[in-house]
């Protein structure tokens, strides 16, 4: 593939040499060797292990399989077949000696099992080829929708044909696709392709909420984000389901959120940080990504970990679950600490400090954080210590708070002094201040570098100044953060320029990158769903285990908003439009159990149980 692609191996299956039938009770098992012991079954936690491989209950339910409706056929060679030949249930009949190929769209990206059902054609070879988009000669994926002047390229399964009657073929794991290939060559007997179809599967999130600002855009990127976060979730999350069904930090802590803002379901999140805590290396970081048959570390992304954890924190009632990581965390803690260096910021780091796919950066390291003194990774630290501070305050570790407290404070003051340009206003990426980007000044602004009062005219310049290395769709997650911590939360509808870009490109789901792109599917790039609901709408917890609501919404160039958020405690609702030019009114409902706070402009109003009207001029 010329790339880093991790999904499993592709398949050839010789139909001469295949059990027919072995999935039915009927049939003959008898000359099947008995299944041999590997190593037996050891449950986590008994005194004698006798195994390297430990049983442990299943945290998430079973996936969801669903058919699809066939493909179009969208080019034809060798062969006459209408648009709608698959979806009508014609079969398709290959003659003697005779090559096929059918460019077969499926209209939308997907991740599902193939079930190609054959008859006839003896030693016929069957080959489909799967991929996200076509492209040109150079390689380049263009407009999703068009097939003129490109060709496919991806991985592909073979079958070989028997001769036999409705032989299904299918894989033993799913395939992601929007485009397929279906070649045909034929011996000496016809071949005929009786239906081709498809069984979606992946993890069963219920679309709960809801949000409709007046605004088809808005409406667009809702639906497609929403695909992209499901493409990308099975039995882990996935950073992608086409190259790297793995799962990777910095992709998931988005991707949770998000799995929490729309679903209210929580599972895939406690298993991904449980992943990422039995990843953990001796030295005390986690795994950049996990499980994985290839360790690989990302600093920074350990980080992120620490994030997760607080996150769950602060949106589940559940302390107990996130008290059990607190010796991750400090183990986190520990190696980074271990790095200082005598000036006060982070030396010297080892393994890959990956940022942001930052277009300057090498490889998605910033400038210093391989060699000591880089700003934006000092701050991830400070950011990774705040949240840590108020975990240990909280879970009744006072030494612990504040030793982080107090480190934080240093390294921040250290940033400041070796990095702060007083003539540009803005953090540079290292001392030498050749460099500047929005990534180490969004994390100055979130970790209180910047004082408050200073904070809205950085980010304006964040914002506005051109020759600042730029957040990619990963990192504009703490833009917007960022913004939002400013008071500047309702720019964020004006910042959706990226996400139309791509919907105009014709992709079904949100890429890893700005064109040209690897991943057409990347779940980083759904983050939308989470602000549409988090910064728009402006619903956040006011307590840990979001046992109080707040509501401060911040809907731009919007009139209206509708939305439905799943709380834990059942659902939110806000009916909102604007009065005039600076009041809003309309109406909350909060679940029974739930009480919190409405603002507007700063002005709070108490909001209890039921429904209750909002009227601010």
């Amino acid at each position: 593939m010329g790339s880093f692609t991790v999904v499993g191996p592709t398949e050839r299956i010789d139909g001469g040499r295949y059990p027919w039938g072995w999935e039915k009770l009927a049939f003959d098992d008898s000359g099947w060797p008995n299944a041999e012991v590997v190593s037996p079954a050891v449950p986590r936690g008994v005194r004698w292990l006798r195994s390297h491989w430990q049983l442990v209950p299943r945290m998430i339910p079973p996936l969801e399989k669903s058919l699809q409706e066939a493909p179009l056929v969208r080019l034809a060679s060798g062969v006459e077949a209408s648009r709608e030949l698959l979806r009508s249930g014609e079969p398709l009949t290959v003659p003697p000696r005779t090559s096929v190929t059918l460019l077969l769209d499926q209209t939308y990206l997907t991740t599902a099992y193939p079930e190609l059902v054959l008859s006839g054609g003896k030693g016929a070879q069957v080959r489909l080829t799967y991929a996200e988009a076509l492209v040109d000669q150079k390689g380049i994926k263009g407009h999703r929708d068009r097939i003129e002047g490109k060709h496919i390229f991806g991985y592909a399964d073979e079958f070989i044909a028997d001769g036999g009657q409705t032989r299904l073929f299918t894989t033993l794991w799913f395939r992601t696709f929007r485009y397929l290939e279906l070649a045909v060559e034929t011996l000496d007997q016809p071949l005929t392709v009786e239906s081709f179809r498809s069984l979606y599967v992946g993890y069963p999130f219920r679309e709960r909420a809801r949000f409709d600002g007046g605004d088809p855009l808005l409406g667009r990127i809702w639906q497609v984000g929403w695909r992209t976060a499901r493409l990308c979730a099975g039995e882990t999350y996935f950073d992608c389901p086409y190259y790297e069904q793995l799962n990777y930090v910095g992709d998931t802590r988005i991707q949770a959120l998000i799995s929490l803002y729309v679903s209210g379901d929580d599972r895939m999140m406690r298993k991904a940080i449980s992943l990422f805590d039995d990843s953990r290396l001796p030295e005390g970081l986690t795994q950049s990504r996990y499980p994985t048959y290839m360790p690989q570390v990302i600093p920074p992304y350990s980080l992120f970990w620490i994030a997760m954890v607080y996150d769950y924190w602060k949106l589940r009632d559940d302390p107990e679950f996130a008290a059990r990581f607190m010796p991750g965390v400090r183990g986190v803690i520990g190696w980074f600490e271990r790095h200082l260096a005598g000036n006060g910021m982070l030396g010297e780091l080892p393994y890959w400090n990956f940022v942001d796919w930052a277009a300057e950066y090498d490889s998605g390291v910033p400038p210093g954080a391989d060699q000591g003194r880089s700003a934006v990774v000092n701050l991830q630290f400070v950011y990774a210590l705040n949240l840590a501070e108020k975990l240990a305050d909280q879970f009744g570790l006072p030494g612990e708070s504040g030793h982080y407290r107090a480190l934080a404070d240093r390294i921040t003051a250290s940033v400041k002094r070796e990095c702060w340009d007083g003539k540009r206003g803005l953090l540079a990426e290292t001392p030498e201040k050749k460099q500047f980007s929005q990534h180490a000044n969004v994390m100055a602004v979130l970790v209180d570098l910047v004082p408050a009062g200073e904070s809205r005219q950085v980010m304006e310049r964040v914002l506005n100044e051109p020759d600042l290395i730029q957040c990619t769709y990963y990192y504009r997650f703490y833009l917007v953060r960022a913004l939002v911590k400013a008071g500047l939360a309702d720019r964020y509808l004006d910042l959706l320029g990226p996400w139309q870009n791509m919907l105009d490109a014709g992709l079904t789901t949100f890429a890893e990158e700005p064109d040209p792109t690897r991943s057409d599917c990347h779940a980083w790039s759904a983050s939308p769903l989470y602000e549409f609901l988090a910064t728009v709408c402006g619903i956040t917890p006011a307590a840990p285990g979001f046992r109080r609501i707040r509501i401060e919404p911040q809907p731009g160039r919007l009139d209206k908003i509708h939305c439905s958020f799943p709380h834990p405690a059942g659902d939110v609702t806000l009916d909102l439009e604007r009065q005039a030019t600076a009041g809003i009114r309309g109406r909350v409902t909060l679940p029974d159990g739930l009480e919190g706070e409405f603002v507007w402009r700063g002005r709070p109003v108490e909001l209890h149980p039921g429904s209750q009207d909002i009227n601010l001029p």
